[in-house]
């Protein structure tokens, strides 16, 4: 797979100008005059490009933490409707999309029961090899048999690590967790898998742990790699050209981990090629600088399994339920994302039970959240009760204009209209203008003229 972000850029033009023939478009064999290059800095049109995201910094509250974790529930079986590989691959990514755009620290995948085997063919197919003499020609029932003939030989001989995922809930967290891992751990982490077949088409997520060559950052995402980092530590590569980093812990190879550095660090000419730094908490960056720092993955067997399962002490201590048939819209003044009904406040009233520090939100297949609980032979709960697992019960798209909405439509409407509650969470009624003002202030955005995003999965 190439790499999008070492290609070379290259107009097709030979020395003599015109490309293919020369002579251009006015005959004349002089060279063109050089085209605006609008990837680079000084030929921007609208704009310079963003470098980082900015740094949110809610109010300070020593009772409370300033970043609540934002966790976000889907059905794997949301990818069962998609006819290709492609397809399941791209929807896969819109997904991961939304979930850094507006920072959520964890997709739970759950099994609703509802989806069926996925579908493993693809459009894809290789031409035929020039000493193929017997070969049909594209399209033909004949070659189409050829095709799957072929393609069920070639998972014959994989091994059993190798075959196509036909679960879609693996298939999804799969592609979920490749889009989150930065991309000069990809090969580390990701071997070569039919799932992956077909990682060129997924968005990059320019996520700020997705570093780039030659950033400068306090925090690094990295590996465990083998080597000598003493008695008492252990090298890291971070992604830094040339160097590795000791920590000062002994972990085993082979390990994903948290590394924070001293901007002098990088300046530092060592011989040895070796950064000192030391290992921290995944939420450290976020916690400490407010820097969205990606997003984990959990498989969950069952519905209930997300309440059963939850990471965090004390669990979701707010749950959101999305349905059509919520009993509150996400128009209604008087809605606070809050566990007291909006029936029940005085618009824009506010107190400490609409804080939170771990809020989920829960989305629904195909046939909507009732059908997953109906599903659910660990629940006593029937389909139309659903709304009692959840403090909230939302329609977040009342005036909608297609009979169906579907899942990873409804994951960027949801997350977009409810970003400004969770942006001001816990503030109190007399705050609340303060909060909202702090709310935008953010740290001042540096922006890059050199270059545009050159995020590449393939990048080391």
């Amino acid at each position: 797979m190439n790499s999008p972000g070492k290609r070379k850029r290259h107009d097709g033009r030979g020395p003599g100008g015109g490309g293919r023939g020369g002579g251009g478009r006015g005959g004349s064999g002089g060279r063109r005059g050089p085209r605006p290059d609008h990837n680079n800095g000084s030929h921007h049109r609208f704009g310079r490009v963003m470098s980082q995201p900015p740094k949110l910094k809610l109010p300070q509250n020593k009772q409370r933490r300033c970043h609540p974790t934002v966790s976000i529930a889907i059905p794997g079986s949301v990818v069962s409707n998609a006819q290709t590989r492609e397809l399941q691959t791209q929807l896969a990514g819109q997904i991961a999309r939304a979930a850094a755009v507006f920072r959520v620290d964890e997709v739970i995948v759950f099994d609703d029961g509802l989806g069926s085997t996925l579908k493993t063919t693809s459009n894809y197919r290789r031409g035929p090899r020039r000493d193929d003499a017997e070969h049909k020609p594209r399209g033909s029932p004949e070659a189409k048999d050829n095709d799957v003939a072929k393609e069920k030989s070639e998972r014959k001989e994989r091994p059993a690590h190798m075959q196509p995922s036909t679960d879609p809930h693996a298939f999804l967290a799969r592609i979920l967790q490749y889009c989150e891992c930065p991309q000069y751990l990809r090969r580390k982490f990701f071997p070569m898998h039919p799932d992956l077949q077909f990682a060129g088409l997924l968005p990059p997520l320019d996520a700020p742990h997705h570093l780039r060559r030659g950033d400068v950052a306090s925090f690094r995402e990295g590996v465990v790699v083998d080597g000598d980092g003493g008695e008492e530590g252990s090298l890291v590569d971070c992604g830094v050209p040339n160097k590795l980093v000791r920590i000062d812990r002994v972990i085993p190879p082979g390990i994903r981990c948290t590394v924070q550095l001293d901007i002098k660090e990088y300046q530092s000419s060592n011989k040895k090629g070796v950064m000192q730094g030391r290992v921290v908490s995944p939420t450290a960056p976020r916690d400490e600088d407010g820097i969205y720092w990606g997003y984990a993955t959990r498989l969950a067997s069952s519905l209930n399994a997300i309440f059963e399962e939850c990471p965090y002490d004390g669990g979701y201590d707010l749950k959101v339920g999305t349905s059509e048939r919520g009993d509150v819209s996400i128009d209604d003044p008087k809605f606070v994302l809050g566990k007291k009904p909006a029936g029940k406040r005085a618009k824009a009233d506010r107190d400490e039970s609409d804080h939170f520090d771990h809020l989920l939100i829960v989305f629904g297949g195909v046939a909507g959240i009732e059908e997953c609980v109906d599903a659910d032979e660990s629940m006593a709960l029937s389909g139309e009760d659903s709304k009692k697992l959840f403090d909230v019960w939302v329609n977040v798209c009342p005036y909608q204009g297609s009979r169906t909405i579907r899942s990873e439509e409804a994951v960027f409407i949801t997350l977009a209209r409810l970003s400004p509650y969770i942006a001001n969470n816990g503030l109190s009624s007399e705050s609340a203008k303060q909060g909202k003002k702090s709310v935008k202030k953010t740290e001042d955005v540096e922006f890059s003229d050199e270059e545009v995003s050159e995020e590449s999965s393939e990048e080391e």
